[in-house]
């Protein structure tokens, strides 16, 4: 799932290449991903693009004054094409495509979504706030208004996992699954750790986790294409994805915990007292 460094990534890419250009048109294949009608998208046409930014882990591009607002979900992902393909677009395939924007100078981008579960967004508004995803977003881990004392207000009298509080985007925009994991591991943090029961070191300690874990990934990303950004994302992955390898900081052999549609990963030596997380479908914890 694309998370606050590829969208931010993406944001830049659109940036260079799309800021500017008028749109030509936009073709949609997969319906279900289009969730407002007014105004429609056809609406987008003639308009030029005068900014790209990002809010969370959705893309807005303003279209003179009216924004095409994009979450990517949990398989979706963003094609730039320097020459979008004369033949008209199709459904199906590997990648089905379910929008595809062409610009007046022949080039343009793809919306895919892979899997069978889809949940690609794509809305038409005149106003980003008008997207109920982003108008209910949580401060931003990259503005200079998350501080630890934010951070503290954030945790206080949560009774939460800290995993969970760190992935709720209405608490901290942009957080996923990935990103939580990395995070926690840098923190030394267990994943289970009840939020409510962070004293003022541990405060500090995930915040400058959070701020560095998010902008060396940002660094790491910037000025990739959009097709490497997957790559370059699981590469820089310390924990997340990585059960039954070691721990490039203490040696021991990540483990996982899986939920029903999710896992999390995580090294017990430097998380958990050395502790292996039961899946806590089965337990809470080995002892």
């Amino acid at each position: 799932m694309p998370e606050l460094p590829e969208v931010e990534a993406l944001t830049g890419f659109l940036r260079e290449r799309a800021v500017g250009r008028t749109v030509a048109r936009v073709d949609v294949l997969a319906i279900s991903a289009l969730k407002t009608y007014d105004p429609p998208v056809t609406a987008l046409g003639g308009l030029t693009v005068t900014g790209v930014a990002r809010r969370g882990k959705f893309l807005d591009l303003d279209v003179d004054g009216i924004h095409l607002v994009i979450h990517l979900a949990r398989a979706g992902w963003l094609r730039w094409r320097d020459e979008v393909p004369a033949r008209p677009a199709r459904p199906g395939g590997k990648n089905p495509l379910a929008l595809r924007l062409h610009l007046d100078d022949g080039s343009g981008f793809d919306l895919t979504e892979a899997g069978t579960k889809k949940g690609l967004a794509v809305y038409v508004v005149r106003d980003p706030a008008d997207v109920p995803g982003v108008a209910a977003l949580g401060p931003d881990p990259l503005d200079e208004t998350f501080t630890p004392e934010a951070l503290r207000e954030i945790v206080a009298g949560k009774r939460t996992q800290i995993k969970g509080l760190l992935r709720d985007q209405k608490v901290i925009a942009g957080i996923g699954n990935a990103y939580s994991d990395e995070v926690l591991h840098v923190a030394r943090m267990s994943p289970f750790k009840i939020a409510s029961t962070l004293d003022d070191t541990d405060i500090a300690t995930l915040h400058d986790a959070i701020v560095t874990t998010l902008r060396g990934a940002v660094e790491r990303s910037r000025g990739l294409e959009a097709q490497d950004l997957k790559g370059e994302k699981k590469t820089g992955l310390r924990v997340h994805g990585r059960t039954g390898e070691k721990c490039p900081v203490c040696g021991d052999i990540v483990r996982e915990v899986s939920f029903a549609d999710s896992s999390l990963q995580y090294c017990p030596t430097c998380q958990t007292g050395g502790k292996p997380l039961a899946d806590r479908r089965m337990s809470r914890l080995l002892k």
